[in-house]
């Protein structure tokens, strides 16, 4: 069955009068690109199942997927399903894969809260089986998710990341089209994914705080030394009093203090030039900033191509240090 477009009510033209001004807005700009990729990610779901028998089977024969996709479950959302499958049945069928490795038992690739409401009901759980590799599973699991599911960042950042980690995906064309993002946003998402999972795990899924705020985090955290009193905080009884995006909030604030009190570093500075003599650059680092300053004739044709690089730079950049640790 498909998925509705929850902003589909007020795209209709046959909308309410007060819902005018929604209507005008959600059809033109960021948001009308929005609905549109929410349209296209959840047709991409439902091709999946299009066409599938649907089968009942035993959840004790079906494992979880192989690359995680949620840090933690939302109990109250969890609570209000299982409602629904007991009193009317499972609308919608999982998708699940023959099982790579156990004879006899199957994957889940999409479902996993159905899977497991049917779990607590102690009956079978309807399915459509079909038999996928690992990048198809992976590309079907992130555009359900991201059709339907409310992952936060940190969520998509932890899945993006296993997927590099697993080296499934080369030119990480699976993991783009899975949670339909850009080679930026997955280069922040991936830097994300480097902050201690000790700190990640006491901050939780945080589904309120986005890429920006994520990635200031990250950048704070390079200090060793704001990262130690980073780590030590997380433990504190003040810490774990709040909740939700509070704790991501209040560790936030506490590593920006901390890098305030961090003795400032001297500024460096170099000079560099092209072998041709064409561009040159002078270059200042004072341990908070890093600033290019090119000169040439052509410095903002340069500049610019540099700047649409920086995405590639930076996971060039992230391997070196990879290859270093091993």
């Amino acid at each position: 069955m498909a998925r509705k477009n929850p902003f589909m009510n007020v795209m209709s033209q046959d909308a309410p009068d007060n819902s005018k001004v929604i209507l005008e807005y959600t059809n033109k700009g960021a948001s009308k690109s929005l609905i549109h990729s929410l349209d296209e990610m959840a047709a991409q779901a439902d091709r999946f199942l299009e066409g599938q028998a649907v089968v009942e089977l035993d959840p004790a024969i079906i494992d979880g997927s192989f690359v995680r996709d949620r840090l933690e479950d939302d109990q109250e959302d969890f609570a209000e399903l299982l409602a629904a499958i007991r009193d009317r049945g499972q609308d919608t069928p999982i998708l699940v894969r023959p099982h790579p490795s156990a004879a006899g038992r199957y994957m889940v690739v999409f479902g996993h809260r159905r899977l497991q409401a049917a779990k607590a009901l102690e009956r079978k759980v309807r399915a459509v089986v079909k038999d996928l590799k690992d990048s198809d599973h992976l590309v079907a699991q992130g555009q359900e998710n991201s059709a339907r599911a409310n992952l936060s960042f940190l969520e998509k950042a932890m899945f993006a990341a296993e997927i590099s980690r697993r080296q499934l995906d080369g030119d990480n064309a699976i993991v783009l089209s899975a949670l339909s993002i850009d080679r930026a946003t997955l280069s922040k998402m991936l830097a994300v994914a480097t902050i201690p999972r000790e700190i990640l795990d006491a901050v939780g899924v945080a589904r309120g705080i986005g890429r920006d705020r994520w990635y200031e985090l990250k950048n704070l955290l390079e200090r060793p030394s704001t990262l130690e009193e980073g780590t030590a905080y997380v433990q504190t009884g003040d810490f774990k009093s709040k909740v939700g995006d509070d704790r991501f909030n209040t560790l936030l604030a506490f590593v920006k203090a901390v890098g305030k009190r961090a003795r400032p570093k001297t500024a460096r500075t170099r000079k560099w030039a092209s072998e041709d003599q064409f561009v040159s650059a002078d270059i200042k680092a004072d341990g908070k900033t890093y600033t290019l300053a090119l000169k040439a004739k052509d410095a903002t044709g340069f500049g610019d191509f540099v700047a649409e690089s920086l995405g590639d730079l930076y996971c060039a950049y992230r391997n070196k240090l990879d290859q270093q640790g091993e």
